[in-house]
């Protein structure tokens, strides 16, 4: 029997990406407007070499990019990108087709769920929050609970002792083969692989489960119990 669901946030109940993307165009814009002289799509891809190597969630991404680039940082302009990506970010974060419709389901069937992210917990629950996920999530575990990131055991484990399930009454969903699904894998947890979050054009997730749509989630939990009663 599946009891207990485990959730990667970005890229897995989130367009994560999309929302990424639309934010640094509106920053660069935004900078390019108080009077920074660059070519727009030049300096977006600037920005997005710095998050390849740094990390997607880098707090500091527009103070890098400016020293990097101009050797000191300008106020305005820093304060000019900051408003319009947090403008953007507020205004672009959506959840993938059918979320809503399949964390309502999981609950009506009892299941507890926990998201799992290597993002940092405050801007997870922020996107938790604001989108009006929170009252399905028992909690949410990233590196700042003393843990390491995944694939490492230790989060999968923590979320285990939060849910008081097994590994094999648990079903760990993302889109990161290499951190979500091996993660978990190794720990025993079942898994099924957000592949309609690809980013990393993964073509075998090694997950025991694919999903096109968040959805199908429900029915192959469905599927699944009823085989065990």
């Amino acid at each position: 029997m599946i009891r207990a669901v485990l959730f990667d946030c970005d890229n897995t109940l989130t367009d994560f990406m999309k929302t990424k993307r639309a934010a640094v165009d509106a920053a660069v814009e935004g900078m390019i407007d108080v009077g920074l002289k660059v070519e727009k799509n030049a300096m977006v891809e600037k920005i997005f070499e710095i998050y390849w190597k740094d990390g997607v969630e880098d707090q500091k991404i527009f103070d890098k990019v400016l020293l990097k680039e101009f050797g000191k940082i300008d106020p305005r302009i820093l304060a000019a990108a900051i408003v319009a990506y947090r403008r953007s970010k507020a205004g672009t974060m959506t959840l993938y087709p059918h979320v809503g419709l399949t964390l309502a389901e999981l609950l009506k069937m009892g299941l507890k769920m926990v998201v799992v992210s290597d993002a940092p917990k405050l801007e997870v629950w922020l996107r938790i929050v604001g989108l009006g996920l929170h009252h399905y999530f028992d909690d949410v575990i990233t590196g700042e609970d003393n843990v390491a990131k995944k694939p490492a055991p230790e989060p999968f484990r923590k979320a285990l002792k939060i849910l008081s399930a097994s590994p094999e009454e648990t079903i760990m969903v993302g889109d990161w083969a290499e951190r979500d699904i091996a993660g978990a894998k190794a720990l025993g947890i079942r898994t099924a692989w957000a592949k309609y979050g690809n980013t990393f054009d993964t073509k075998e997730s090694g997950a025991e489960f694919e999903l096109s749509d968040i959805y199908d989630l429900v029915t192959v939990i469905r599927r699944e119990n009823a085989a065990r009663v």
